[in-house]
């Protein structure tokens, strides 16, 4: 037998088993040096694929499928030391083909009683991104949700060939809380995304924190429509270019 210099142009031949459940993959992850998280949990939220925080791991399913260059990478990503390390860590979480075969759930539409509405909420981003973004935010769809009940509002971005990119606010939230406050959330769902459109991830964290405080809002949402346990923030994340609510 002869030793001969990788060819990385070539693909990867990877015939490690395979994890089938959150222990199996945790168990992996640990072999391959995650050592700050204490659980994993598998999810199906297409928006946020890996996230973290308070000793929990959340991966999406499709993630138990990956390569061993993969799984390093998530592994990169929670304990790399440095920005550079946890970006290229990125790249290589997202640039992973996900497949379900779950069809994407449709996007509730606009109630017609609610256009008005939505109407007026369409005007105030064309100003706000005049005003704070230079008029450089592409135009988006704003919904009106009735569905939502325990978030405020919330940035998707556009999945190709399927749908295009929208915020979307709580009628809830607009009824309980008035303009004012309904216009902040509308400015802290254009911070999530202008993350998007300059290719950062979209989080809560440094980058969100400092467009905030530039587009002079508060970083964390003001109110809560209903609590519930474990949805705070804090989380970091990667995400396929969409957002979960802030």
């Amino acid at each position: 037998m002869t030793r001969t210099r990788r060819d990385t142009a070539q693909l990867d031949l990877d015939f490690a088993p395979r994890p089938v459940d959150a222990d199996e993959l945790f168990n992996v992850l640990c072999g391959l040096g995650l050592r700050s998280i204490r659980r994993c949990r598998l999810t199906r939220n297409r928006n946020v694929m890996v996230s973290f925080g308070a000793g929990e791991l959340r991966v999406h399913e499709g993630y138990l499928g990956a390569p061993t260059r993969v799984l390093e990478a998530i592994v990169q990503f929670v304990e790399g030391r440095s920005r550079t390390d946890r970006r290229a860590a990125q790249q290589l979480i997202v640039g992973f083909p996900v497949r379900t075969p779950r069809a994407p759930a449709r996007r509730e539409r606009t109630h017609p009683d609610d256009e008005v509405a939505a109407q007026e909420l369409a005007a105030w981003h064309r100003r706000y991104n005049m005003r704070y973004f230079n008029g450089k935010l592409r135009p988006i769809d704003i919904r009106v949700s009735r569905r939502m009940k325990s978030r405020l509002g919330h940035y998707t971005a556009a999945t190709p060939g399927v749908e295009p990119a929208e915020i979307a606010i709580s009628l809830a939230h607009l009824r309980r809380h008035g303009w004012e406050e309904t216009l902040h959330t509308l400015l802290h769902e254009m911070v999530h995304q202008w993350q998007d459109e300059v290719g950062h991830t979209i989080d809560h964290g440094a980058t969100f924190r400092a467009k905030a405080r530039e587009v002079g809002i508060a970083p964390l949402a003001r109110r809560a429509l209903a609590a519930k346990p474990g949805r705070g923030l804090g989380f970091q994340t990667v995400g396929r270019r969409a957002a979960r609510e802030g």
